[in-house]
């Protein structure tokens, strides 16, 4: 199904939607991402001996940072009250990556899928940053967005 790109004007050139008219809705959006690390960055952010502080710690609230600075990062995403934003970094000694699931949630005239995607993005780069000193090959990969909920266009989730 083609659809007409709603952040274009008559001439082509790029601008703000109106979502004045939209209801407003209680809406939702999870993302993820990993960052991928070697044995020995994974053993130092595991056991807090990074020199910069506790990694999971400093990145949660990075990625809660983030969210709520959405709509000054991205041009045409509209500043919104958030109601919620929760991240969960989590250790995967299989994988040696930091796994990290931003959920925020709203209620609003438009969703929160830029939200949720920037968190997890800023807690990503806050890893890296927090443990570049020991590893200069860290990875930054599949940043995705997970689930969201609300809106005109509905639920969608991602089967993984």
């Amino acid at each position: 199904m083609e659809r007409d790109f709603t952040h274009f004007n008559d001439e082509g050139k790029a601008k703000m939607v109106d979502v004045g008219d939209k209801d407003v809705t209680r809406r939702t959006a999870a993302a993820g991402v990993s960052v991928m690390v070697n044995e020995n960055t994974f053993a130092l952010i595991k056991d807090g001996g990074m020199k910069k502080g506790d990694v999971l710690t400093v990145a949660q609230i990075a990625g809660i940072m983030g969210a709520k600075r959405t709509a000054d990062l991205i041009p045409m995403c509209h500043p919104l009250f958030i109601n919620g934003a929760d991240l969960k970094l989590s250790l995967n000694e299989e994988g040696l990556s930091v796994d990290i699931v931003a959920e925020i949630s709203c209620t609003d005239r438009t969703g929160v899928e830029m939200e949720a995607l920037t968190a997890a993005s800023v807690a990503a780069l806050t890893v890296y940053d927090m443990c570049k000193a020991v590893q200069r090959d860290i990875v930054i990969t599949n940043l995705r967005l997970l689930k969201k909920t609300g809106g005109v266009h509905g639920d969608f989730s991602r089967e993984e």
